[in-house]
């Protein structure tokens, strides 16, 4: 299942293009010539995805090559970590040009200086969120 789903979604990001950096960064710098596709994409895999998962939540009780579903919370709450969380995952996204999904996708494609420093500078973020901020965050 993870192998499917993974390979689905790199291939959307390679066919869409939006596993290029100056892609993403053409919707996200509003002084050059702007370049909209990226909401084209985002709206397609909402239409393709929130169905599913009205589907899955009302008549699944268990996915068909798992124990369980590991869905979020329903809580609506929008707390500290979630607003710290999303401003620092911009930021990177916005420099960088790529989030997670395009750094493996571009990484597959062909694993070049750029990707490694891009793979490395993924993995030092999840270690510094899980050592740095998380506590810092959960003493405020």
């Amino acid at each position: 299942g993870e192998l499917v789903s993974g390979s689905s979604f790199g291939l959307g990001l390679a066919l869409s293009g939006m596993s290029r950096p100056s892609k993403v960064a053409s919707f996200l710098d509003l002084s050059a010539p702007w370049d909209g596709s990226l909401m084209f994409v985002m709206g397609g895999a909402l239409l393709m995805t929130l169905p599913y998962f009205q589907f899955v939540q009302k008549k699944q009780e268990k996915p068909i090559l798992g124990k369980s579903f590991d869905l979020p919370a329903l809580t609506g709450i929008i707390d500290k970590k979630l607003v710290l969380g999303a401003l620092i995952f911009g930021c990177g996204w916005g420099t960088g040009g790529m989030c997670p999904g395009p750094i493996w996708v571009n990484a597959g494609a062909a694993l070049t200086p750029e990707a490694l420093l891009a793979l490395a500078g993924l993995a030092g973020g999840v270690v510094a969120a899980d050592r740095l901020v998380v506590p810092m965050i959960n003493k405020l």
